[in-house]
């Protein structure tokens, strides 16, 4: 599975959209921590791909502010 790319942030026009699955985002990685927490199985690689997906998202969010 690769990196998520920022090109695939095109669709999401809105800021509310941003926020949307900023949120979501979030509460997969909150999840994630959770299971590792209880020792349930986890795909570790799922933190990388979830916080850079998040970082993509709020630098797009602050570029749209800018405008």
């Amino acid at each position: 599975m690769s990196l998520p790319k920022y090109k695939e942030l095109l669709i999401l026009k809105s800021k509310e959209e941003i926020n949307q699955e900023i949120f979501l985002l979030q509460k997969k990685l909150f999840d994630l921590r959770l299971k590792r927490s209880i020792n349930q199985k986890i795909k570790p690689h799922l933190f990388r791909h979830y916080k850079r997906r998040i970082a993509q998202l709020n630098f797009k969010k602050s570029s749209n502010l800018k405008k």
